[in-house]
């Protein structure tokens, strides 16, 4: 570690004593936030899982833009991105692989059958995002099958008061771009806007983005557009609905991106359409009923070729039509959830092919606090697939409240991953399906202690997995097409250490400090004479430190990461944000890459170095 890096580490930790000085801690609402899950209502002070949320409050004072440059910054989250400004990027949760990671959107499954390269391409603008919700572990008892190694929930913003939101934002590194004959400068810009409409029995908000970047390397030019529209209707008190409506349009060069060196010209383009009608229903003071039904559409238009569409060209259109009917039904010893979910998949592919598939399951589970200082949830989650038939998948979490302050927490979990339709059928000169693949399959139980008081909320646990006939894509040699085959057993053991600290008034200025570590030690069943094409990638060692500061109209932010893969790359990113506001305008410059290092977070594309935004925000919000 270069001499900068450490004294820039040096000048961090000195804050801290620092920031103890306080005598007056601010309250943290983040306890009385309700997890979102479909059936059972639990608040976050009492929920037995691990779980850790971004509010939009901390995403504000982010150096973050787009939704893949916030989530590297929840603990246990690995985010490979391939381009900035939201080009195109995998997550993943513990040393998962990306297909293993469920994505949601206020609780509706919004991951892509094609491929989960396209699990982050939602059409939801960074403004109109309340929280994001990081569930770890095997959930198929909570969300069904996929939830492998965890889910991510994006929750979007309700209406409150009637508003507008006005951000621009463009940047650049002002160095020459890589690759290139002639001169250029690398850079990139952003506007979002939004508008919110309120009323006593409805709501309405709607929101747009527009990015674009001449992309820091040859061909890696990108644009992106969104749109989102979600509403309310209040019928009466037992009866509500909202439903909501997002585009996405995504154009970027994939020079490297799949295929490097030879896909040195290639060019995606990407569109995706959201929507989804819920209700809910208090029959009576104990029975309440939410039916909903949603829609994915996906297309993908892959050119190898940029400038030569009569070949090396794949097209795909998938679909995926969901619906759900969950209840919770309360009695005097406890709460009972019940469920029932369909999802229908097809896709239409140029190299994939024609293939439909159906997956139905339905949820038990049971909740009790009556345990004296105990807390219980048990259930399980029962799934038929039309290609892989019927699976049981049990799950069960227990909290002991040591005092007001400490508790311990046990969870142990089942979940299932279905093969996606690439890995399935996808035909290409370098890439081949495999039909014969059989589901992933995984076990983990986890022991943890978390603590909450005040401004204080920590979090130290251990888990274990195992994932049985865990799928990888892998080769030979150099001459052959990479092919999916299920392995064996995949097993992950793991530490995950987080701390969020907020203090109150020190001289007129609020603080707060987010700490966190995870180690995970991985052992997978491989044959050394086979090529893998993602697994030497997955992370080690993760750390992250954010400090910021604000009062009145100042606020400052230091976000550092340390990334180590089991690859032995590692390496260290460090950003900053200053921001001043002032009535209803706020100000800021951002600072990215502060040490300009060199790094590379999926296959062979390296990121941008040191880079520098300027941005404006506007809100109004109307009087009540």
């Amino acid at each position: 570690m270069n001499n900068k890096i450490k004294t820039y580490l040096l000048t961090s930790a000195a804050l801290i004593p620092f920031i103890g000085t306080g005598q007056n801690v601010k309250q943290d609402s983040i306890k009385e936030i309700i997890i979102t899950e479909n059936r059972l209502q639990i608040p976050f002070s009492k929920d037995n899982r691990n779980i850790e949320i971004m509010t939009a409050a901390d995403i504000k004072k982010l150096p973050a833009r787009s939704l893949n440059e916030v989530l590297p910054f929840l603990n246990g989250v690995d985010v490979r991105q391939r381009g900035p400004f939201g080009t195109q990027a995998d997550v993943s949760i513990d040393g998962g692989s990306f297909e293993q990671t469920l994505i949601l959107l206020n609780g509706i499954k919004v991951s892509d059958p094609q491929t989960a390269h396209h699990n982050l391409n939602l059409p939801i603008p960074l403004e109109s995002i309340e929280r994001i919700e990081v569930i770890r572990g095997a959930a198929a008892r909570i969300y069904g099958i996929n939830s492998l190694t965890g889910a991510i929930n994006i929750v979007t913003k309700r209406v409150e008061n009637s508003s507008i939101t006005a951000h621009i934002y463009g940047g650049s590194s002002f160095k020459n771009r890589d690759e290139e004959e002639k001169d250029g400068i690398y850079y990139g810009a952003g506007a979002q806007l939004g508008a919110a409409w309120y009323q006593e029995k409805h709501q309405h908000q709607l929101y747009y983005s527009k990015e674009k970047t001449n992309g820091q390397r040859y061909n890696t030019a990108a644009q992106n557009d969104k749109i989102h529209y979600q509403g309310n209707l209040t019928i009466d008190s037992r009866h509500q609905a909202e439903w909501m409506g997002s585009y996405m349009y995504n154009k970027f060069g994939a020079n490297g991106f799949y295929a490097a060196p030879g896909d040195k010209e290639s060019e995606e383009i990407v569109e995706t359409v959201l929507a989804s009608l819920a209700t809910r229903h208090q029959l009576t003071d104990n029975l309440s009923l939410n039916p909903r039904i949603s829609n994915r559409y996906n297309e993908d238009d892959y050119r190898y070729f940029r400038n030569d569409l009569s070949r090396a060209r794949s097209r795909h259109y998938n679909n995926a039509f969901s619906m759900e009917l969950n209840s919770r039904y309360q009695t005097s010893f406890g709460d009972f959830g019940l469920g029932w979910e369909s999802r229908l998949e097809r896709i239409s592919s140029s190299n994939i092919g024609q293939h439909d598939r159906n997956n139905h399951g339905a949820y038990a589970e049971f909740r009790t606090e009556k345990l004296n200082k105990l807390i219980v949830n048990i259930g399980a989650y029962l799934n038929y697939n039309s290609q892989y038939g019927w699976q049981l998948y049990p799950g069960i979490d227990m909290g002991y409240q040591l005092d007001n302050r400490w508790k311990l927490v046990l969870n142990a979990g089942s979940s299932q991953r279905i093969p996606s339709f690439t890995d399935l059928y996808l035909k290409q000169p370098s890439n081949v399906g495999n039909a014969a693949l059989s589901p992933e399959n995984a076990w983990q139980i986890e022991g943890a202690i978390k603590y909450q008081h005040k401004g204080v909320t920590a979090h130290a646990g251990y888990f274990h997995r195992r994932i049985k006939s865990f799928i990888d894509w892998v080769r030979n040699d150099n001459t052959q097409p990479y092919q999916p085959f299920n392995m064996g057993n995949n097993i992950v053991n793991g530490v995950n250490t987080n701390i969020n600290y907020t203090l109150g008034s020190v001289n007129h200025w609020f603080y707060q400090i987010n700490l966190g570590y995870n180690y995970l030690h991985p052992s997978m069943e491989t044959d050394p004479n086979l090529i893998s094409k993602y697994q030497m990638e997955n992370l080690k060692h993760q750390a992250k430190l954010v400090l910021s500061a604000t009062q009145d109209r100042w606020s400052i932010s230091l976000a550092n990461r340390l990334n180590q893969r089991i690859s032995n790359k590692s390496y260290f990113l460090s950003d900053a944000r200053l921001s001043y506001t002032a009535g209803a305008f706020q100000v800021y410059a951002d600072f990215q890459n502060l040490f300009d290092v060199t790094y590379i977070e999926s296959m062979a594309i390296p990121m941008p170095g040191r880079w520098y935004n300027m941005g404006l925000r506007y809100q109004w919000n109307a009087k009540k």
